[in-house]
């Protein structure tokens, strides 16, 4: 009997798409009312009244809900998901694209770095391109940031590029174009501390990418300095843990070959030499291999403690309470 491969394709994609644009947020009361005023002039030529902006609340301390209400009203284009307390970036936007109902969800940070006049390229190249799912955008350049923090930052993007399973781009970020089909499998994850840049990249599909110019911070201070721990356990957690067990290789090869040229050492120094004592060899031997044997044990703790959060299965996110949506997860 013959048979035949049943393959749908991707959906058909339509003439003027529903958007969706997610946006996670913690006290941007002062960036809030010129972010929305800069979404509705994009949107309001092509897209007038066929576009949603989900504002994702992760338990602001300021005035930033109730900047928000004020900015509904007359309109039906806010909505606003409230976290019970704050739970992450990655988990807000999950929480946000969720609740999103778009033919195409695009996700960006709320600071207005990431120019809202660059949405309709991402659209274009959405539209334009054969059978894509997914459109990142790359930044060329990165206004008011040190060259310190931009050396840091491109280092952990090489470090990722090159030891990660899948591949992640240089200088790109959260600022994305999904479509339904791609959305649809980013929030069947459900592992903890996601990293979203990764699993986006790595549920495949047609990719593509556009180049802009990141600008500088509307209004208050950066949530996640250089050098900060939110930054760095993001780093080790979520994106170098999850997507890579280089670390796990370079702790055995590392203490293999120390091992071993600390025995040299030894031989060395009780054969040959006769400026240090045999009881002092063996202190500086056992130190070194000390050390090396805690930076193993805290590359094992690492991947230990996700396992650890895993198998709890806690939710990634509780939402408080929402605003402006019409249709509710039911698992809500």
């Amino acid at each position: 009997m013959n048979q035949s491969k049943h393959n749908a394709g991707p959906p058909e994609k339509s003439a003027n798409p529903v958007i969706s644009v997610v946006l996670s947020f913690k006290n941007e009361e002062g960036t809030i009312p010129e972010l929305i005023r800069r979404l509705r002039n994009v949107f309001d030529t092509e897209y007038k009244n066929k576009f949603e902006l989900i504002f994702v609340n992760d338990n602001s301390t300021d005035r930033s809900e109730e900047v928000l209400l004020a900015a509904a009203k007359g309109h039906n284009d806010v909505k606003i998901i409230n976290m019970s307390r704050t739970f992450g970036v990655s988990e807000c936007v999950l929480a946000g694209m969720e609740y999103s109902s778009g033919d195409v969800v695009i996700y960006m940070d709320a600071d207005l770095q990431d120019p809202p006049e660059v949405i309709p390229e991402l659209i274009t190249a959405w539209k334009s391109g054969e059978n894509i799912d997914v459109v990142h955008t790359a930044r060329l350049s990165r206004a008011g940031e040190s060259r310190i923090k931009l050396w840091i930052t491109k280092l952990g993007y090489i470090i990722l590029k090159y030891v990660s399973d899948i591949n992640l781009q240089i200088e790109v970020g959260d600022f994305k174009l999904l479509s339904r089909r791609a959305i649809n499998h980013v929030i069947k994850f459900k592992e903890k501390k996601p990293f979203l840049r990764g699993l986006v990249n790595w549920i495949g599909f047609n990719q593509t990418t556009i180049y802009y110019r990141r600008e500088a911070r509307y209004s208050g201070q950066n949530k996640f300095p250089t050098l900060g721990y939110r930054v760095i356990q993001n780093f080790l957690n979520s994106a170098l843990i999850s997507f890579s067990d280089l670390p796990l290789k370079v702790s055995f090869i590392v203490g293999a070959l120390l091992s071993l040229c600390a025995l040299l050492m030894l031989l060395l120094i009780v054969v040959i030499t006769q400026t240090i004592s045999l009881l002092q060899a063996v202190m500086i031997v056992m130190l070194f291999l000390g050390g090396i044997q805690l930076i193993s044990i805290g590359i094992l703790g690492l991947y230990i403690y996700s396992i650890f959060l895993e198998t709890k299965g806690r939710p990634n996110y509780i939402i408080e309470s929402t605003f402006g949506f019409d249709n509710i997860p039911n698992k809500y």
